[in-house]
């Protein structure tokens, strides 16, 4: 595990202290799952940029002409 100086304004610090303590977690804690969650977020978009670029138009084509042409269940309709 690695230590990591962290300079925030008081004002961030503060919430960021009240809402650690409201969750019952440390500071530590929480800016460990804050910081996880972004990495999280970032990750998944160039995953699916990555993805988006080997798709084809086509191949969308295909695969929903597979789809039956029927009307949507009770409670799925636009």
């Amino acid at each position: 595990m690695s230590t990591l100086s962290l300079r925030l304004p008081d004002s961030l610090h503060e919430q960021v202290k009240a809402i650690a303590k409201k969750d019952g977690v440390s500071i530590n804690q929480f800016i460990s799952s804050a910081v996880a969650e972004k990495m999280s977020a970032l990750l998944t978009e160039e995953y699916l940029e990555k993805r988006a670029l080997k798709g084809s138009k086509q191949a969308f084509i295909k695969a929903m002409a597979k789809v039956p042409d029927v009307p949507p269940s009770k409670g799925d309709e636009l």
